[in-house]
């Protein structure tokens, strides 16, 4: 008879928690401060390999997962498409996808990515700390995790979160 309240007691402790963390809309990451995890061995057929140089290029960097089935990837897309036309290099992680089916999409709606990395299994995602995606990810110059974003690059959220972190990275803060 006590074990109901005490159930509800914990879920309201743990939502109250959740509350009143700094960023509560932010996903905690542990890799922020550290090194970037590696890339897929394996390119995505066609395309450019991404490769562990290019996440330590000596500019801000963005690493992007995405998935051709994955309906916030295809939104977010042409967001990705203007940021790489003005000079934002992009490493796309394609992860848990249908190598043609992945090929097609960056074919028929363009390619941001200077390379591409295939994870079919979701390996390097899991490296990453990947949930779902999209997720991009800012790292620094030399590799570093500076910051990372689950969901579209699109919105409200977009732009009040994201941008201004990208804004910090790109100002060496």
């Amino acid at each position: 008879m006590i074990a109901p309240p005490l159930v509800f007691a914990g879920f309201v402790a743990l939502a109250a928690v959740g509350m009143f963390r700094d960023d509560p809309e932010g996903l905690p990451s542990t890799l922020v401060g550290q090194a970037a995890p590696g890339v897929p061995e394996a390119p995505l057929e066609g395309f450019t390999p991404a490769t562990a140089d290019m996440l330590a290029s000596g500019e801000v960097t963005l690493v992007n997962f995405w998935a051709s089935w994955c309906p916030p990837c295809r939104a977010e897309h042409p967001k990705l498409l203007q940021m790489a036309e003005d000079g934002m290099p992009i490493v796309g992680i394609n992860f848990k996808d249908q190598e043609g089916n992945a090929r097609d999409y960056l074919q028929d709606d363009g390619n941001p990515f200077v390379g591409v990395g295939f994870d079919p299994q979701g390996r390097t995602a899991i490296d990453w700390g990947v949930t779902a995606p999209p997720e991009t990810f800012i790292l620094d110059g030399d590799g570093t995790v500076l910051f990372r974003f689950a969901g579209p690059l699109v919105g409200s959220d977009y732009e009040q979160r994201f941008l201004p972190a990208l804004n910090a990275a790109r100002e060496g803060g």
